[in-house]
């Protein structure tokens, strides 16, 4: 069966431009109410144990890791903005790949936003987390981490598929053993082996 017709760089581009703007406009949305309406560092159970708002100011990664390099998160998260742009302007013409890309920047840049423009101030601005799922992880997280974790998953799916960014997938062909041509009946002649008649 023949695959999808591979998508033109300007619709691949566009399809990634626009995830990332409601994405982070999401993020960034949904940190402002958690800044307006919950307590900070008080447990909301809004789903028993199921779901609780827990509002924190994260300076470091996850599980506050690296509290005293949050420069080296911003860079981070800046060298993987560019880097997607950049495939999105060169390389993508998958939809798949778009759509990945698209909502992996979108999680990228809404925090990166809060690097750069929350205090303390750039660019060691403390992320906004207030998402807690013990039952999952203890973790305290935001919308944003929702979609980098999920699209990195889904990045290294499209990877082990062998899903290109122009939409084409690899095929792995084996070579048939010499065995196997002699029981098809296709062995070269020219290696000596005779053919089966």
């Amino acid at each position: 069966m023949a695959g999808r017709t591979p998508l033109h760089q300007a619709a691949a581009s566009t399809i990634i431009a626009i995830l990332a703007v409601v994405v982070l406009a999401a993020d960034q949305f949904t940190k402002h109410l958690a800044i307006q309406g919950l307590p900070p560092e008080e447990p909301v159970p809004v789903l028993g144990e199921f779901l609780i708002f827990y509002l924190v100011r994260n300076p470091g990664a996850a599980f506050s890791l690296g509290e005293g390099v949050t420069w080296i998160f911003t860079l981070a998260l800046a060298a993987v903005a560019v880097i997607i742009v950049y495939l999105a302007i060169m390389r993508v013409r998958s939809r798949l790949w778009a759509v990945a890309l698209g909502l992996l920047l979108g999680g990228v840049l809404g925090n990166l936003t809060d690097r750069v423009l929350r205090t303390p101030g750039f660019p060691v601005g403390h992320v906004v987390d207030f998402i807690n799922t013990p039952w999952m992880m203890p973790a305290i997280y935001n919308v944003a981490d929702i979609f980098i974790v999920s699209m990195m998953i889904a990045v290294a799916l499209l990877v082990l598929v062998g899903i290109g960014f122009d939409g084409t997938r690899e095929r792995r062909v084996e070579e048939p053993t010499d065995a196997e041509r002699i029981d098809t009946g296709s062995a070269d002649p020219a290696d000596g082996t005779p053919e089966r008649g």
